[in-house]
């Protein structure tokens, strides 16, 4: 744990609201897997190789979106404080070194929409619980591809009966195969439920209903080996709006530019009040996102998958404190 520190000529308690803003991105399980380095002249974003999740994202792809994600919300936050972030995606390519080098790039104004998105990042929740059966309206979808082009990827919507029949299967078969795994099974098992602890995780009252036999969408059971505490055989909405966040292209730099394409449409979401949660297995196992790479026509690389709804609200999911976001000044000096 290291102490924040001043940064881009910012006194400490506004680079401390800076990291926060960037800690309440989504992650896998929780994990948070973002640090900082503080800079005089510039914000470093690592990862944090103790929140690595090696059976359930084996090639680091969602590490990298939740980083990428969490940079959104800091290009936001400075934003918020009159700085225009210039950043710097892989600045070294090497091992150890940064994702991300955020330095000054002048002034800013802050926008109605750079206000209402940086509003935007405390309330929004990752909703696990079904959503009502009602449509998403066309304009807010509009608004949603909007965001993912913004960022330089693509949102695509899933809009047939046999395009969502063809993810459904896949997912289903994605998470079945999860299951059989026991690594997956134990990654669950540490990151949920009561083990969540310490600022991380997910625990029981953020899990949603108990999966049941008849829900036709494959969803993760957050508290595995728990008592049922939870409301159990809660059907799911039959016709659910689903997307795929995809990038243009393959590699680390398309996962950290997703990421940040990722929170932006679930900020857009969120100022919309449609809430959302997400269908990963489908793009966590191999084999199956290279299907679903085939079913959305070769040309896209699928990143993540949302159900976006309205829903009820849900409780925000615990943080680890900004402190310990914060790296030793000696274990990242370089990489800029």
């Amino acid at each position: 744990m290291s102490a924040v520190v001043p940064a881009l000529g910012l006194a400490e308690d506004d680079v401390s609201g800076v990291l926060e803003a960037a800690s309440l991105a989504p992650s896998l399980h929780n994990s948070q897997p973002w640090r900082f380095a503080l800079r005089p002249d510039r914000v470093e974003l690592h990862f944090d190789p103790a929140r690595r999740l090696f059976a359930t994202d084996p090639e680091s792809r969602e590490l990298r979106l939740s980083c990428g994600a969490a940079l959104l919300n800091t290009r936001l936050a400075l934003q918020g404080l009159g700085i225009k972030p210039l950043v710097t995606l892989l600045p070294g390519r090497g091992a150890g070194g940064p994702l991300a080098v955020v330095r000054r790039g002048g002034r800013f104004t802050p926008t109605e929409e750079s206000r209402s998105l940086l509003a935007a990042v405390e309330h929004r929740r990752t909703n696990r619980h079904p959503f009502f059966d009602s449509p998403v309206p066309a304009a807010h979808r509009q608004r949603l591809v909007r965001a993912a082009e913004l960022e330089r990827s693509w949102l695509h919507v899933v809009g047939t009966r046999e395009e969502k029949a063809r993810l459904r299967d896949l997912l289903v078969k994605a998470h079945h195969e999860q299951l059989a795994d026991p690594g997956v099974r134990a990654e669950l098992v540490d990151w949920t439920g009561s083990r969540a602890h310490r600022g991380r995780g997910v625990p029981s009252d953020s899990a949603g209903p108990t999966p049941a036999p008849q829900d036709e969408w494959a969803l993760r059971d957050f508290s595995p080996g728990e008592p049922v505490t939870r409301q159990a055989g809660k059907d799911y909405e039959p016709d659910p709006f689903v997307v795929v966040l995809c990038s243009f292209y393959d590699g680390a730099l398309a996962e950290l530019q997703a990421g940040q394409a990722l929170q932006r449409v679930l900020l857009v979401a969120t100022t919309l009040g449609l809430s959302a949660s997400f269908l990963s297995q489908v793009v966590e196992v191999r084999g199956a996102r290279e299907n679903l790479r085939r079913v959305l026509g070769g040309s896209l690389f699928p990143q993540t998958v949302l159900r976006v709804g309205f829903g009820t609200p849900v409780p925000p999911t615990p943080r680890v404190p900004v402190e310990e976001l914060v790296l030793e000044s000696c274990s990242a000096d370089s990489g800029a």
